[in-house]
């Protein structure tokens, strides 16, 4: 089984990118083989300086291997280094149909949140088809608000096969629900370009600021508080175990506990949680070469399954 997931090297990494995409997948790598890619071609529709597109492809693949992935069980290689992807995106996207991009949802959300229009930014679900594709993938891990990516890159997938002949697999979408949406401070989903993110390796103070941050209702100490309608709480339950949400839970409904004092457990979970990391990070951190080698490793074995892709792409069109 061959698994498929990418992530954009767009900012600095919190904990709704932890929970949405890099947990997940650092637990998929035991299951098959699995290759992970930075979408740093994707990237170029909202990243315009060369300098922080670098150092953010830099930072993901440090975050990424701090936090767990295994660079020997797990392929970690930047999207860019396998050119093919952008050769197949350029085929798949002379058969498919326009009235398909105008009805996906990211585009629609990303105009509706200021972004310019381009046709980079139009034609987004079809190079993620090729990311997808270009390896042969099997399962693709994503977040329900993503699984209209792989029934676009499966349409496409279909629409190939039947004008030139079985050429590719479909790929399955693993949906993973237990955490369809990380609240923000605000409560809305955490977002870098909402200004509402807690990062995964902010300083102690900046995160304990962030934390502080958190905004909730006027419920006076003493009063009985709804753990459900709370962003503290939902945080929380991210990293707590059950008995210790039961805990929290108990004590949101019995009232006498100041948000404060809900805040400041919140943070000594979070900054528990990521200790380990931080110490891996360290290490990576202290070996010079290591991040260029492991995604030289990876690179060189996405790029050998997506020339064998390609001559069968290219065989099926009649390019060769």
């Amino acid at each position: 089984m061959r698994i498929l997931s990418g992530i954009q090297p767009s900012g600095v990494l919190h904990i709704g990118n932890y929970f949405g995409m890099m947990r997940p997948a650092i637990a998929l790598q035991s299951e098959g083989e699995a290759f992970y890619f930075i979408a740093d071609y994707h990237a170029l529709t909202s990243v315009r300086d060369p300098t922080t597109l670098r150092e953010n492809i830099h930072r993901v693949a440090l975050d990424f291997l701090a936090c767990g992935l295994d660079p020997e069980r797990a392929a970690l290689f930047r999207q860019s280094d396998v050119a093919q992807v952008t050769e197949l995106a350029w085929i798949l996207s002379t058969v498919t149909p326009m009235g398909l991009l105008e009805r996906s949802h990211s585009y629609k959300d990303k105009l509706a949140r200021g972004m310019l229009p381009s046709v980079g930014l139009f034609n987004y679900p079809v190079l993620m088809a090729a990311d997808i594709l270009i390896y042969d993938s099997d399962i693709v891990p994503v977040g329900k608000d993503q699984k209209q990516h792989i029934e676009i890159t499966r349409d496409l997938a279909v629409k190939m096969n039947e004008t030139f002949g079985q050429i590719f697999k479909l790929p399955e979408p693993r949906i993973h629900t237990a955490t369809e949406v990380v609240p923000g401070i605000d409560g809305q989903k955490m977002s870098k370009s909402y200004g509402n993110n807690i990062d995964i390796f902010g300083d102690e103070r900046e995160m304990r600021k962030r934390v502080t941050s958190i905004v909730t209702d006027s419920i006076p100490v003493e009063a009985p508080k709804d753990p459900s309608r709370s962003t503290i709480f939902q945080l929380y339950s991210l990293f707590a175990s059950k008995n210790e949400i039961a805990e929290m839970r108990e004590r949101f409904q019995k009232g006498g506990t100041g948000y404060g004092d809900f805040k400041k457990q919140l943070f000594e979970k979070l900054w528990g949680y990521f200790a380990p990391m931080r110490k891996r990070r360290e290490e990576i951190l202290a070996d010079k070469s290591y991040i260029d080698n492991v995604l030289a490793r990876g690179a060189r074995r996405a790029d050998k399954i997506a020339n064998q892709v390609m001559q069968r792409v290219r065989n099926a069109v009649g390019l060769r």
